[in-house]
């Protein structure tokens, strides 16, 4: 391999905004791996729709175990979720039918019941098999999360148990991977089309798999028809302004330029297979610049594969140690700016009481995985007040929430990540903050939800004299289901 042309990889890759991992594998051997920095090897992460390409797997394994055939129909195999009275549409939809996203339906029938993982009731299927088929079945490709539920609804019946304990000693256990988790529906049914969290090692190890047709350390794991199956070109898909997302679809899987097929989650989770060149790529990141991130690889990989032996001089290759690339200086972008602000002795210390939210309508889940779980699609955030202090080379932000007690204060570093823990939809979970002043009267912090996509870029643009102060604070996400602005406040201040 050329490991220029690597090289080159990497480093475009880290000019797209929230990159989190990279690994690259060929002939079945590591050829480059990173991390941005603070997104660890050791961490698992919310890997969103590659959560379908898992449930295809093990529509497979139940497959050849005899459970089912994909000919068989929906309504039969769910027979307490089937409407009384189905219709003659819904009454032909094959397994089939739920694998190639050609159910019948006109839209994602997630939106027919669910905004989120927690919405109450038990009849998740039920309300999906209640919506309109509009067309006929295996005719009409719609991407359809509810249909993977299905999937995932019709296992938990014919195996007494949930999608990830069905596929732990058939798939996970072999391959290595220990610790994954799966989100659920409040039936305890594994939701199938997302909700999956994996290591992006555990990723790499699943797309070798496939690579090797099934087979792991000598062993059929998945049948080897099922896997051409599977990530053949079954159903078209387009058109699509995007030549990658238009070259056909298999079961849960994409195909790709260069006969290659991937795994594909929202916000650039993808797991690429190219077989012609022995390949596996594996991408995590928090970025909308997923088709980019796809022909950065294709592109420069394909420079890195194609290159002739010997057509470079020894001087232009990079010195090569025979492991993979791994260059370890590696961070997502940190705010950019100054340490320290002219108003920050102003305004340390104070606590800004805000008022009326601007624009405080509910923001919806209208994006193409309705239901995933991005916490801030439910709804705008809510702050009753905003503070700043500063502890060394960290500045402390902290807020409160106009419908609970209690104050919540993550620390950001300047010019490093800190790592520590804030709330996020009503629970802690670890996070990673970063701040700079970015211009004289505004600081911006930045704070990443470690093991997911997201992340938060709070800015506080300070002003007022002896007499009082105040702030304008925008909070926005990097990347959501619905809108990306979260808070448009004015506050005022009074010294701490």
């Amino acid at each position: 391999m050329d490991r220029a042309a690597l090289e080159r990889l990497v480093e475009t890759l880290d000019g797209i905004r929230d990159v989190h991992s990279l690994m690259v594998l060929r002939h079945g051997t590591v050829v480059a791996e990173d991390w941005w920095h603070p997104y660890r090897p050791d961490e698992p992460h919310t890997m969103f729709s590659v959560s379908k390409s898992f449930t295809a797997t093990a529509v497979g394994l139940a497959v050849a175990e005899g459970l089912l055939t994909t000919d068989d129909r929906v309504i039969e195999l769910l027979p307490d979720d089937a409407p009384d009275d189905p219709s003659g549409h819904l009454a032909v939809m094959t397994v089939r039918d739920l694998l190639t996203m050609t159910s019948g339906h006109g839209t994602d029938t997630m939106n027919f019941t669910l905004r989120n993982l927690h919405v109450p009731g038990d009849g998740w299927a039920r309300d999906i098999l209640a919506a309109p088929v509009t067309h006929v079945p295996g005719t009409h490709f719609v991407y359809n999360t509810g249909a993977t539920y299905l999937l995932s609804a019709i296992l938990h019946r014919l195996t007494g148990e949930r999608l990830l304990d069905y596929l732990t000693p058939r798939l996970l256990a072999p391959l290595g991977i220990t610790g994954a988790t799966w989100e659920q529906c409040p039936r305890g049914i594994d939701v199938g089309g997302f909700g999956l969290r994996l290591t992006t090692e555990d990723l790499a190890a699943f797309g070798q798999l496939l690579l090797q047709r099934g087979t792991w350390e000598g062993r059929e794991l998945v049948p080897a028809a099922w896997v051409d199956e599977m990530t053949a070109a079954q159903v078209p898909n387009g058109p699509d302004e995007n030549p990658d997302w238009e070259r056909g679809y298999g079961y849960q899987f994409w195909r790709c330029r260069g006969d290659a097929y991937r795994a594909d989650g929202a916000f650039g989770q993808f797991c690429v297979v190219w077989p012609e060149q022995d390949a596996v790529v594996v991408l995590t990141s928090g970025t909308s610049a997923t088709s980019t991130e796809l022909e950065v690889v294709f592109d420069l990989l394909g420079d890195a594969f194609d290159a002739a032996p010997g057509s470079a001089t020894p001087e232009d290759l990079p010195a090569d140690d025979g492991g993979p690339l791994a260059r370890g200086d590696l961070a997502v972008a940190l705010p950019r700016g100054a340490a320290h602000g002219p108003v920050e002795d102003f305004v340390r210390g104070s606590t800004f009481a805000l008022g009326p939210s601007d624009g405080g309508a509910p923001v919806t889940s209208d994006g193409p995985e309705p239901g995933s779980p991005d916490p801030h699609a439910r709804s705008v955030l809510r702050w009753r007040t905003v503070s700043v202090d500063r502890h060394g080379d960290e500045i402390e932000l902290g807020w409160t929430h106009a419908d609970r007690g209690g104050q919540h204060v993550v620390r950001c570093g300047v010019g490093h990540w800190v790592l520590g823990r804030a709330e996020v939809d009503h629970e802690a979970v670890p996070v990673a903050g970063a701040a700079a002043w970015t211009s004289p009267h505004e600081l911006t912090c930045r704070l990443l939800w470690r093991g997911t996509p997201f992340a938060l870029d709070v800015r506080l643009a300070f002003d007022g004299d002896g007499e009082g102060r105040w702030v304008e604070v925008a909070v926005d996400q990097n990347v959501s289901f619905g809108p990306t602005a979260l808070l448009r406040a004015t506050g005022l201040g009074a010294a701490g």
